[in-house]
């Protein structure tokens, strides 16, 4: 049973917060609520720092998380309409100025090497976004070019030669994978399918957090609930992918879904960690204080594997 408080307190935050918690928790659809994205709160104050050249931030990755790569990631997960008109003429000029050697969008650096990690975020948010699949073709050949032999990505596999995938790096590919197979695009789907799945059972294998080899923590950042997430990775993240994806319930996400629910509140709520280190436009949530990106996030994911709200 839904808590008619904590819903309450969901629709009494924020539009996006709002619209997403009637879509993925009430099961109602408000465009009209959507559209009131871009003209109010968050999403208007991330518009409101966009410049005259179309960009955020310096450049197209700089300064980190007010560039206009980060600024867009933000965007997009407010899920403000993806016809937005100046964020998709953004999205024109970086994909015809942007692009390195190698096919992907180039952040930055001499190397002249595009970012694996990077371009499942670029993936991620043009998809959303709906540019077209000939412009998107080349970052699909470059991350499909990546893939590691032991099913997942890491952003060092064309830098230092890593040999072992990476959970932040696999994770931001998967988002990117899911972002275009649910928008239709087509150019290589077979082998896109194939590569989710392979990334899936990657992070399925270390249970969400745990070495596959001693069944450690493998960083114990990974257990705490940031938002915005950035290009990090911790188990709320990979556990809204998979309800989003809607990955069917395994039985090694119970640890981390055991975890998510000892981290609930006396009054049912989820606070917010503190931030990952940088400037930022503005701050939507306090740390340490009740989260309502995590409340939402966590509810949803409890709503999808068929757990109680109030508890498993």
């Amino acid at each position: 049973m839904i808590d008619k408080s904590i819903m309450s307190w969901l629709l009494e935050g924020e539009v996006s917060i709002q619209y997403q918690t009637y879509r993925d928790l009430l099961d109602l659809n408000k465009p009209m609520l959507r559209n009131k994205i871009e003209s109010e709160g968050w999403g208007l104050k991330f518009l409101s720092h966009r410049q005259q050249n179309g960009y955020w931030g310096k450049d197209f990755y700089q300064p980190k998380w007010i560039s206009t790569h980060y600024t867009l990631l933000d965007l997009k997960n407010l899920q403000i309409s993806p016809q937005q008109k100046d964020i998709r003429s953004t999205l024109n000029f970086i994909f015809e100025n942007e692009k390195g050697p190698d096919g992907g969008i180039l952040p930055i650096g001499l190397t002249q090497r595009c970012d694996v990690c990077v371009n499942g975020m670029v993936l991620n948010y043009a998809c959303y976004f709906q540019v077209p699949e000939s412009d998107i073709k080349s970052i699909i050949d470059f991350l499909l070019t990546e893939k590691m032999h032991d099913g997942g990505f890491n952003c060092r596999s064309n830098s230092t030669g890593a040999i072992h995938s990476s959970l932040h790096s696999t994770l931001s590919v998967l988002e990117g994978i899911q972002e275009y197979l649910s928008n239709g695009y087509q150019y290589r789907v077979k082998e896109l399918i194939k590569a989710r799945n392979d990334s899936q059972e990657f992070i399925l294998m270390h249970k969400l957090f745990r070495s596959d080899k001693t069944g450690e923590i493998i960083n114990p950042n990974f257990l705490k609930l940031y938002y915005p997430c950035r290009w990090y990775y911790d188990v709320l993240k990979a556990l809204d992918y998979f309800q989003s994806a809607q990955v069917p319930y395994d039985p090694r996400m119970n640890d981390a879904l055991e975890l998510l629910t000892k981290k609930r509140t006396k009054d049912g709520l989820w606070k917010l960690a503190a931030k990952h280190p940088g400037q930022t436009h503005f701050e939507m949530e306090n740390a340490g204080q009740p989260s309502r990106w995590n409340t939402l996030r966590a509810l949803r994911v409890l709503k999808a594997y068929g757990l109680e709200f109030n508890g498993v």
